[in-house]
C-alpha cells in the first residue's frame, strides 16, 4: 500500500509539474496561421491562459533571421522539445513543421517589405509613443513659450506663423509645442513623479531676432496659444516588439490617472502606473490590477472588515520614465479607477 500511495505521489507531482509548465489552454489547435491585424497580444491570449508567459514558452528558431518578429502569414506550431510543450516559428514560405515533432529544415529568406505584427494595437498608443513627454520639474518654465501668433493673434493653427520668446542659441530646427498637462504625484509618498508635457503640435523655426523666433506651425492638434512650450523634437528610437512579460516578483504599485483626465477607465485605455525604470520596469511587463476590497459591517462579531483585493483586469506597459510608466488596459472586468492597485499577474 506503502508504495502505490508513493507511485500515486510521483505522478500527482509529475503532473502538477507538467500543468505548471503547460500554461496552454485546453483544445488550442496544434497550428496557427498569423493573420494581418493579429497583434502578439492576441496570439499570447489565444494559446495561454496566461499571456504574460509568452517567453517562457517562445523556441527561437535560429534558421530564421530575426525569429522574434512574427509576419501575416507565418504558422506557429505547437511542438514538445525536450518533453516540454513549445510554439516554434515556421516563416511563410517555407517548409512547415508538422505535428508535435520538431523538423529542422532550410528556410527562404524573409521578405523584406513585410511589417511584423506588433504586440500591442497601436493606434491607441502611437501618440503616448510619439508624442507625450514627461518631465522634470522646472523643464517646462525654463523653456521658450509662445509669445503671440501673427497680427497679434491669440490662436495659430496649421500653416500660420507664430512668434516665440526664449533661448535659440543651439539653432534647433524642429520643435515640439507642449503645454502643461499637471502633475504625477504618487498618492502614497506625494513624491512628485513628472510633469505631463502635453502635445499640442510641431513647429519649424524660420528666423532667429534676438530671443524672438519665428515659427512655421507644421502640425497641430489643437490651436496654439500664447504661454505654450517649446522643446526641441526628440530623436528617439521607438521599438514597438516588445512581448508580454512579467515584472519582477513582488511588484507592486498603483494606477495614479486614467489618460484623458477622466477617474475611470476601461479596455483599451491608457493609465499611469507609479513604477518606472528605478523599479526595474520594462516594456512588455503585464500587470493585474485589482481593486481594493470594499469594507463591511460583520453582522455576527460586530465592527468592520475589509475584503481582500478584487482581480479586476490586466495591462501591459509600453512606455516607461524613470519614476513611472504608461500601460494600456488589455483586459477589464470591471470599471477600473484611479489608485486601484496593480502587481505581478
Amino acid at each position: 500500500m506503502k508504495k502505490i500511495l508513493l507511485a500515486l505521489l510521483g505522478i500527482w507531482v509529475m503532473v502538477s509539474a507538467m500543468a505548471a509548465e503547460a500554461p496552454f489552454k485546453d483544445g488550442v489547435p496544434d497550428t496557427y496561421t498569423v493573420k494581418k491585424g493579429d497583434t502578439l497580444w492576441d496570439i499570447s491570449a489565444y494559446f495561454l491562459s496566461k499571456p504574460w508567459l509568452w517567453p517562457e514558452i517562445w523556441h527561437v528558431n535560429p534558421q530564421i533571421a530575426n525569429p522574434h518578429l512574427i509576419y501575416p502569414g507565418d504558422t506557429l506550431n505547437l511542438v514538445y522539445i525536450d518533453g516540454k510543450p513549445r510554439l516554434v516559428l515556421n516563416r511563410a514560405g517555407s517548409a512547415q513543421a508538422s505535428g508535435r515533432t520538431v523538423k529542422l529544415s532550410p528556410q527562404i529568406r524573409e521578405s523584406a517589405h513585410r511589417e511584423p505584427i506588433p504586440a500591442l494595437p497601436l493606434d491607441m498608443v502611437n501618440s503616448f509613443l510619439t508624442r507625450t513627454r514627461v518631465v522634470d520639474s522646472g523643464v517646462l518654465e525654463a523653456a521658450p513659450y509662445v509669445l503671440a501668433g501673427e497680427e497679434k493673434r491669440v490662436l495659430s493653427g496649421l500653416g500660420d506663423d507664430f512668434y516665440a520668446r526664449g533661448d535659440f542659441s543651439d539653432k534647433v530646427g524642429f520643435y515640439g509645442v507642449y503645454r502643461d498637462g499637471g502633475l504625477y504625484i504618487d498618492p502614497k509618498t506625494n513624491e512628485v513623479l513628472g510633469i505631463r508635457a502635453k502635445d499640442i503640435g510641431s513647429a519649424k523655426l524660420k528666423l532667429i531676432d534676438g530671443d524672438i523666433g519665428t515659427f512655421g506651425v507644421t502640425r497641430s492638434r489643437i490651436d496654439i496659444r500664447f504661454h505654450d512650450r517649446l522643446l526641441p523634437d526628440e530623436e528617439r528610437k521607438i521599438d514597438t516588439t516588445f512581448h508580454p512579460s512579467q515584472p519582477p516578483q513582488g511588484t507592486e504599485g498603483i494606477i495614479i490617472r486614467v489618460e484623458g483626465n477622466v477617474r475611470n477607465g476601461g479596455l483599451l485605455d491608457v493609465v499611469a502606473i507609479n513604477l518606472g525604470n528605478r523599479d526595474n520596469i520594462q516594456t512588455g511587463n503585464m500587470m493585474a490590477i485589482y481593486k481594493a476590497g470594499e469594507v463591511v459591517r460583520d453582522r455576527i462579531q460586530g465592527g468592520m472588515v475589509t475584503l481582500p483585493p478584487a482581480r479586476a483586469g490586466v495591462l501591459m506597459i509600453f512606455r516607461t520614465f524613470e519614476k513611472m510608466s504608461f500601460g494600456l488596459i488589455l483586459n477589464a472586468n470591471k470599471p477600473l479607477s484611479v489608485d486601484d492597485m496593480v502587481k505581478n499577474p
